[in-house]
């Protein structure tokens, strides 16, 4: 990889391990520690996701008219203000307030660095993608467990360690993405078609592909919300469900061996990909509704970390062949955006739907929502084929 793909590489690594300290526990601490129900919790978590939406959009703005150093320091300066703000004022209402900015602080930095791996190394194709996505993965790995010592000793200790994580991002992008440059190199489109398709069709298959993007997220996103509880009232303590995330981040880094001989033999068939994941991973949720230890928590979560691993770097690879150049910011800052709609709308379903029916309907009603995930995977591209043809009769003597 390119030295600047690198820097950004271990700039999303710090960045998700300080996150980490925060996102697994959110549930957790306004329930347990807050006394707010289920409902209230998912309330806040989609105020937090709703500000993160409308900073992945200016996030994407900002890059592509700023650039990324300027906007990537922007988001870490407007979260670490929320950041010391949580650690003195963690109760009842000043938390919703100040995850609120954290939630747009840390919006405005995804899609800046997504398309900053995008542009930096152009020719990397899926594999740009997937270092950062791996990188976030390894704090993952990492994170959780830290924050689930660090919980152990006081719960409120995860806002400080959360602050002194991002105090380093920020030295991190001061020093290392001042210089940045980017490659301003034309990308082909998903389906290689050679001849210029007009903005609208690629606009419309994407709408398409991050609609079945949005569904994943929503369903995705109980693992961090209603499972938890779930989980922690069966028995499963808050140092198991912690492991829970290292493993998945630990699996997704050290797991490419064994995802690789598929992804080389459909390298250039993204769409397999990204079915062959969403298959996997609604097949998790099935297990992971007749789960009552943590050995069977363990085999969900490892199911649903193959699944991701094939899905997740394939969005933002397939929104960086689509975007115009000069407006890879604007697409990634759309599914960036997209990602985040679905954790905001995910815990106030799943939060609903458990208060009203129980964990185990709540997952059978959003397994069948998931499925819809398949076909918009199979019918993303329709747009761009008919348009290619379209252009390719028009061509025709």
């Amino acid at each position: 990889m390119p030295r600047s793909v690198w820097l950004l590489v271990i700039g999303m690594f710090v960045n998700t391990v300080g996150n980490s300290f925060i996102w697994p526990l959110n549930t957790i601490y306004l329930h347990d520690h807050l006394g707010k129900s289920l409902s209230v919790a998912g309330l806040v978590l989609m105020a937090n996701s709703a500000a993160g939406i409308v900073g992945n959009m200016l996030g994407g703005f900002l890059f592509d008219r700023i650039g990324g150093y300027r906007s990537v320091l922007a988001g870490i300066l407007i979260s670490l203000v929320a950041l010391v703000g949580l650690v003195f004022y963690h109760g009842w209402p000043h938390y919703v307030w100040l995850l609120v900015l954290l939630g747009f602080g840390g919006g405005i930095v995804f899609p800046s660095m997504y398309a900053m791996v995008g542009t930096a190394w152009p020719e990397g194709g899926r594999k740009a993608f997937n270092s950062i996505y791996l990188a976030n993965n390894a704090g993952v790995a990492i994170g959780p467990a830290l924050a689930g010592l660090v919980a152990s000793y006081n719960i409120e200790y995860i806002f400080v360690a959360n602050t002194v994580m991002y105090v380093l991002f920020l030295l991190i992008a001061a020093v290392a993405y001042r210089g940045f440059k980017i490659d301003p190199a034309t990308h082909t489109s998903v389906i290689k078609e050679k001849r210029t398709i007009r903005e609208k069709a690629p606009l419309y298959s994407l709408t398409i592909m991050l609609s079945g993007f949005f569904l994943t997220w929503l369903v995705y996103s109980q693992w961090t919300t209603t499972l938890s509880t779930h989980a922690l009232d069966i028995g499963i303590s808050l140092g198991e469900y912690s492991l829970l995330w290292t493993i998945n981040g630990a699996l997704i880094v050290l797991g490419q061996p064994l995802i690789r001989p598929v992804i080389k033999r459909f390298e250039d068939r993204l769409k397999v990909q990204m079915l062959i994941g969403i298959i996997i991973f609604t097949s998790s949720f099935v297990v992971v509704g007749f789960a009552e230890s943590f050995a069977m928590f363990v085999t969900s979560m490892v199911i649903l970390t193959f699944g991701e691993m094939f899905v997740w770097p394939v969005i933002p690879t397939i929104a960086n062949s689509l975007a115009p150049p000069g407006r890879e910011g604007f697409y990634q800052g759309i599914v960036n955006s997209v990602s985040t709609g679905g954790r905001m709308i995910g815990p106030v379903v799943g939060g609903v739907l458990v208060d009203l029916y129980g964990t185990q309907v709540m997952l059978i009603i959003l397994t069948a929502i998931l499925s819809f995930a398949i076909l918009t995977s199979l019918f993303y591209d329709v747009p761009l084929k008919r348009e290619a043809a379209k252009q390719a009769a028009a061509h025709r003597p």
